[in-house]
């Protein structure tokens, strides 16, 4: 495996974007999913990639995955193009695939000689164990596929103005390797020369040390599970409570930092201009703002919100 040290999450997209524009030899066009990550979208286009899209998520079906979509849509991708896919813990929507529909994935980008390149910037934080969080691109190795894998460690390390990550890309030998690494030096050197090393050295100890790596392992979980609670209690007030208009299983179904809450912008505005709660206008939510002493509070505010638009509640 050759792999650098990035700017955190970020860094190792746009380096690794960078490398596919110069040096790969398909298609040099990548799909994301919709939605994405807002920045997937200039980060690959600055780094002279283009942009495609595939469906992933339609409001009112189920948890929301589309996945008869990403199906047909991947099925019908330009052969030898690169696939961007969330490793875990899907930002923004908070849904993954289960992991036969992982496997099922891994048949599908095989078959139409796609490159998948996996962002992995909320390792833990899907299922609270990052040996299961990792399961796709680990399953991709499995089954003969060449990755390239993003890594952030902002967030499970809680270290996001350290800027720590890693891009990394397997490779078939040794000599593959050291000319991946060389090639990669060479793009990195006149866009910032070199990372930071204090953060990088902090999660070197803690991932080399048995005992610390233990201790982590267990504080990422905690924090998964915190973060789950907070979903439920939420559910809870909502539907049982506040008898708010709408579907709200959602919350429940959906894994990770992220919910898309099924709010319309409207009501988005209403909440920030009434209750002073800020998300992005399409509904979206960080779980981890949310606590013991806040959740009470933002969930009268989210019924208010409702009720001034009944026809429009959620259906996520």
């Amino acid at each position: 495996i050759a792999v650098t040290q990035s700017i955190s999450g970020t860094g190792a997209l746009r380096i690794g974007g960078a490398f596919f524009q110069r040096h790969y030899p398909g298609v040099k066009a990548i799909y994301l999913p919709t939605p994405t990550w807002g920045n997937h979208i200039p980060i690959f286009k600055d780094s002279g990639l283009e942009v495609r899209r595939y469906r992933y998520f339609t409001p009112g079906q189920g948890v929301g995955l589309d996945w008869a979509g990403v199906v047909e849509d991947l099925k019908n991708a330009e052969e030898g193009a690169i696939v961007l896919l969330h490793a875990c813990a899907h930002n923004p929507t908070g849904i993954d695939p289960t992991p036969e529909q992982w496997k099922e994935l891994s048949n599908v980008v095989k078959s139409k000689k796609l490159f998948p390149f996996f962002d992995m910037a909320y390792q833990g934080f899907a299922s609270g164990d990052t040996t299961k969080d990792a399961f796709a691109p680990r399953y991709f190795i499995e089954q003969g596929h060449q990755i390239a894998l993003c890594q952030s460690f902002a967030k499970n390390m809680g270290m996001y103005g350290e800027r720590v990550g890693a891009f990394s890309l397997t490779t078939e030998s040794k000599e593959e390797k050291a000319r991946v690494e060389s090639q990669l030096k060479i793009l990195i050197r006149p866009m910032y020369s070199n990372p930071p090393v204090h953060g990088a050295r902090i999660a070197a100890t803690i991932l080399g040390d048995p005992k610390l790596n233990a201790q982590w392992e267990g504080e990422v979980k905690g924090m998964a599970n915190r973060i789950i609670e907070m979903r439920n209690v939420l559910y809870e007030k909502l539907t049982n409570e506040l008898k708010t208009p709408g579907d709200w299983s959602h919350i429940k179904s959906q894994i990770g930092m992220f919910s898309f809450t099924g709010l319309n912008p409207e009501q988005t505005k209403a909440l920030a201009e009434k209750a002073h709660i800020y998300m992005t206008a399409d509904g979206r939510i960080s779980m981890a703002g949310l606590n013991s002493n806040n959740i009470g509070y933002f969930a009268e505010s989210v019924d208010k919100a409702s009720h001034l638009y009944k026809n429009q509640a959620p259906t996520c």
